[in-house]
């Protein structure tokens, strides 16, 4: 299976980066593009999490129901943005035009990869040692790692999300690292003009 753009991970900045990016299936320019997330999640530090200080979230929301209502919100709103569930990423291999993403269960073929997973030591996908650093915005002792990147792009078609990218670990900071993402290859697909998406009340 191939994808336009596949997305690894959905915690905060993963979710949200799909989201973006399912939303702007009525532009022109997206409206052919095929979308992907692995959702495989068991440790997202949003499974702990407790919200009392993010607007928007009735105090006491809890992470893993965020995580839950997420991914059933993704699939409501936005069916076309195909979730891969119960499959972890484990390689990344560059190809010609894009990159393999192996999976514990399967090969994919992408154009455009984003990297959305936890910032910890624990990192496993191997292909991207070369990127590893210790986190920029992570106390010492927390042994915190990112992927060494410019305004979240790796290099050429290859991005990073949330803690991974040397954000701190905030909410509303990962939630929107992967909307920044989004938006950067909306731009991309819309020739380069700054691209991003709203939904507006009509009256």
């Amino acid at each position: 299976m191939s994808f336009d753009v596949l997305i690894i991970g959905a915690g905060a900045a993963g979710l949200s980066c799909a989201l973006v990016l399912g939303s702007a299936k009525e532009k022109p320019f997206a409206k052919d593009k095929k979308v992907g997330i692995i959702t495989h999640q068991k440790s997202s530090h949003l499974q702990n999490a407790l919200f009392n200080n993010v607007l928007g979230f009735t105090p006491g929301t809890l992470g893993k129901d965020i995580l839950n209502d997420g991914i059933q919100q993704l699939a409501d709103l936005y069916p076309h943005v195909f979730q891969i569930d119960k499959e972890k990423a484990t390689y990344i291999e560059h190809k010609d035009k894009g990159f393999k993403v192996i999976t514990n269960k399967n090969e994919y073929l992408s154009k455009i990869v984003v990297i959305a997973v936890g910032y910890t030591n624990l990192f496993t996908i191997k292909g991207l040692e070369n990127y590893i650093e210790p986190h920029p915005r992570a106390i010492k002792e927390k042994d915190r790692i990112w992927l060494k990147n410019t305004d979240h792009l790796i290099e050429d078609n290859l991005y990073v999300a949330g803690t991974l990218a040397g954000w701190r670990s905030q909410f509303a900071i990962a939630s929107g690292s992967g909307a920044h993402v989004a938006t950067d290859i909306l731009t991309i697909w819309n020739d380069g003009k700054h691209t991003k998406v709203h939904d507006k009340v009509t009256v």
